[in-house]
């Protein structure tokens, strides 16, 4: 979709920017007072080092592939590693709260989940990066849901890191959607930042879904209004890998099958596509996170679906419309070539009828 280099590592930043704040503001918080975070750090603070394990590891990993290339097999080895982290350090799904009508779930079952939940977060973050602003527009929208929510819990330690996350991405934001215009200086965030943006979403969607009393209070929508923020990317990358599979082609062989080329294709300019796919993610995100507060969890994943669902059959309806049309128009001028050729031969037969006719005479 480019015509120029454009450098791959605005990245680079992140992982970064978000320890060393998270580590300044905490020291600060602790020393001065200026919040009570009322945390059991004995609990929580294995959570937060663990994690910044994982993006140094996603961030070293991510700087080789965009310099280099990282075979995906090393890719997904550590990021089943980083993945395993989370129920190391005491982070994993232990309740659904309702959903598919199953409420506590014990660790043999929760702690493999919620390492195939992290892969699969990671992924689909790594992946929707296809629009200038896109992923970085979606994971600032999640932040900030997860950060109000958090805060609404009390639970700052984890509001900051959502904060601080958000904050983040909005430089990047500027220069990959706009750049400045005279020197071009616009700037891709390569799997350095999307590597470490999934895991930094992940661990805000699992520690908000968690049923633990250290991080926060019991919240009965916690689970689905955790994940709202990530059905976008999620449920894209699932959509994709299906209609892969149903029509034989590679898992993961790049395609044109994402929402965002959906939209491309029907007209949508780069800007228009990424605020469109921005404004469902917001959302899905905001509409969830207060209509759990009133009716059941599977009610409002049903919701979720058949929103989704329906927003891609219309979607199916208005491509096949113009492709329909466009093959409309294809047979119309195919038709008037036709008749023009007809018209050239009738034209060369009187003409050859008339020289004989002539030669005749």
């Amino acid at each position: 979709m480019h015509t120029q280099r454009i450098p791959r590592l605005g990245g680079v930043a992140f992982a970064p920017v978000q320890c060393f704040l998270m580590t300044l503001a905490v020291v600060v918080f602790y020393k001065y007072n200026f919040v009570d975070l009322s945390i059991n750090t004995e609990e929580v603070l294995p959570m937060f080092l663990l994690l910044i394990c994982g993006l140094v590891m996603l961030f070293l990993v991510g700087i080789g592939d965009d310099l280099v290339g990282i075979s995906y097999k090393w890719k997904f080895g550590v990021q089943l590693f980083v993945a395993t982290l989370f129920p190391l350090s005491g982070l994993w799904i232990n309740d659904l709260y309702g959903v598919f009508f199953i409420t506590c779930i014990p660790a043999y079952v929760g702690m493999p989940l919620t390492v195939l939940v992290v892969i699969l977060i990671i992924n689909a973050v790594n992946l929707i990066d296809g629009l200038d602003g896109l992923c970085s527009g979606l994971i600032a929208v999640g932040c900030l849901v997860l950060g109000v929510m958090f805060l609404l819990q009390h639970a700052y330690l984890h509001a900051m890191f959502a904060f601080i996350t958000a904050g983040v991405l909005i430089p990047f934001f500027y220069f990959n959607v706009f750049g400045i215009n005279k020197r071009r200086h616009r700037i891709f965030m390569g799997d350095t930042g999307s590597l470490t943006l999934g895991l930094s979403i992940a661990f805000l969607a699992i520690s908000f879904a968690m049923n633990n009393a250290a991080i926060k209070p019991f919240y009965e929508g916690a689970i689905v209004a955790a994940f709202s923020v990530l059905i976008v990317p999620v449920m894209d990358v699932l959509r994709v890998m299906f209609v892969r599979y149903r029509t034989g082609k590679p898992l993961f062989m790049p395609d044109r099958s994402h929402i965002h080329h959906k939209l491309l294709d029907l007209g949508l300019s780069h800007h228009a596509s990424m605020l469109s796919i921005v404004g469902f993610a917001a959302f899905f995100a905001i509409f969830n996170s207060i209509m759990v507060n009133y009716i059941s969890n599977n009610i409002v994943l049903l919701w979720d679906v058949a929103l989704w669902g329906g927003l891609h059959l219309a979607l199916n309806k208005v491509e096949s419309m113009r492709a329909a049309k466009r093959m409309h128009e294809l047979l119309r001028a195919q038709n008037k070539m036709k008749n023009i050729e007809n018209k050239k031969l009738n034209l060369q037969d009187m003409t050859l009828k008339n020289l004989q006719l002539e030669n005749v005479r």
